[in-house]
């Protein structure tokens, strides 16, 4: 199967990924590792200093406020997950969040993570609630009415999550009839809709809340981004699998204050020139669930 891939070997890359990067310096800002870090994230990126961006208004914003805020999600394990116990967040887009922030001078106590559903984006990036969103953020020509986007920085595609015991979904076509979950706002639910004909397409404000629904029967399916659902899955392997294979292709982009070209310039040079990094964060939160991928290139600035 194409998603089963040798996780032995990919840990392995992993490993020696993150050794090389502790031990070399790119010389580009934001991607230069810490010296005197001591494993982990940070080891990967130092906070840049003396940082202008000259025509931003969000960069002007953070440097009047001394701090960034940043809209991420808090329920997608590997990608943007909070523990309700601790507070830590962690995953993919977590850590594309803390290096972006780095590079425009911003060390991790001077960061204000903002939890926002997949609805309530677009609307707290132009009221100014946040800074900068990135939380599996499609890029999509609708959005970009409203606000601009950097990157993309990851690519994956719409898949089904079912039960582990489940026979009768192998593809979108057999959700013709069945009741699905996915989230408000998302555009997996507004494909699902208008494509396949399932017989309920339900929403909730959490992808947490339709594994519940899975897990107690009431729906038969989730329906998002793969890298969402694997997350899942490596989770709780025993109760559910992806099924089918992916039948979309969605790119993942940072949210940004409309017209703000200088920050998006910024963020795609930081991505364009750090693909060390780019390649130990996938390799350490996405390929242990079975993800595979590779860094695509950033779309240009209009």
């Amino acid at each position: 199967m194409r998603r089963h891939t040798r996780l032995t070997a990919i840990v392995g890359l992993a490993a020696a990924a993150l050794l090389t990067l502790t031990a070399c310096n790119s010389g580009t800002p934001g991607t230069t590792p810490s010296d005197g870090a001591d494993g982990g994230d940070e080891a990967l990126w130092e906070v840049a200093t003396d940082v202008t961006l000259d025509g931003s208004p969000t960069f002007d914003a953070m440097t009047a406020r001394d701090g960034v805020i940043i809209g991420v999600k808090n329920d997608q394990p590997g990608l943007g997950y909070e523990d309700a116990a601790t507070g830590e967040r962690s995953g993919f887009d977590i850590d594309i969040a803390r290096w972006i922030a780095a590079s425009l001078g911003f060390s991790e106590d001077q960061i204000e993570y903002k939890t926002l559903p997949s609805d309530a984006r677009i609307q707290g990036i132009v009221n100014g609630d946040i800074d900068y969103y990135v939380g599996t953020f499609s890029i999509t020509d609708e959005r970009k009415q409203d606000i601009s986007f950097a990157g993309p920085y990851f690519t994956t595609g719409q898949g089904l999550l079912v039960a582990a015991d489940n026979t009768d979904i192998n593809g979108p076509e057999d959700v013709a009839g069945k009741i699905v979950c996915s989230v408000t706002g998302s555009t997996s639910l507004q494909r699902i809709r208008d494509e396949y004909d399932p017989a309920d397409a339900v929403e909730y404000a959490t992808y947490s809340e339709c594994i519940e629904q899975l897990t107690q029967g009431t729906v038969d399916a989730i329906t998002t981004d793969e890298a969402i659902l694997a997350g899942y899955v490596a989770q709780n392997p025993d109760e559910l699998k992806l099924t089918g294979e992916p039948f979309s292709e969605e790119r993942y982009g940072v949210g940004l204050t409309k017209g703000d070209t200088v920050l998006q310039e910024h963020i795609n040079a930081l991505f364009t020139d750090g693909g060390d990094v780019w390649t130990a964060l996938f390799e350490e939160h996405l390929a242990p669930s079975g993800i595979e991928g590779t860094q695509p290139e950033v779309d240009p600035v209009s």
